[in-house]
C-alpha cells in the first residue's frame, strides 16, 4: 500500500507538469487579416475576425510574430469571439504547446 500511494500522487499530478506555454495580453487575429493589422492589431474588429473565420485564428506576439492555432484552437477562438461584447482591442490569454509556428491550443480567453 505504501508504494501505491506515491504512484497515485505522481500520476494525478502529471497533467500539472505537462509541457505547455501561456501567452498573455496578446492580440487575437484571424489569419486572413494578420499581415494587414500587424502594425496596430488593436484596431482589428470582432466583426471582422468572426467574418474571416474560415482562414483560422492566431495571435500576434509582443515582438510582432504571428502564431497560428490548430483546429481546436480555431474553434475555441471563434467561440470566445462570439461570446465577447468587445468591438475591438482583442487581447487574449492563450494556453497551449508551440510546434513550429502553430499553437496546439488548450484554452483561449479574451481579456
Amino acid at each position: 500500500m505504501k508504494r501505491f500511494i506515491p504512484f497515485v500522487l505522481i500520476a494525478l499530478s502529471a497533467p500539472a507538469f505537462a509541457g505547455g506555454e501561456t501567452w498573455k495580453n496578446v492580440s487575437l487575429v484571424d489569419t486572413m487579416c494578420s499581415a494587414k493589422v500587424k502594425a496596430d492589431p488593436d484596431t482589428h474588429t470582432t466583426a471582422c475576425a468572426i467574418g474571416c473565420e474560415k482562414g483560422g485564428y492566431g495571435i500576434i506576439t509582443a515582438d510582432g510574430v504571428y502564431l497560428k492555432f490548430d483546429e481546436s484552437g480555431n474553434t475555441k477562438a471563434l467561440a470566445a469571439l462570439k461570446a465577447s461584447k468587445k468591438k475591438d482591442h482583442l487581447r487574449a490569454v492563450v494556453m497551449g504547446e508551440l510546434s513550429g509556428d502553430t499553437i496546439k491550443v488548450t484554452s483561449v480567453t479574451l481579456e
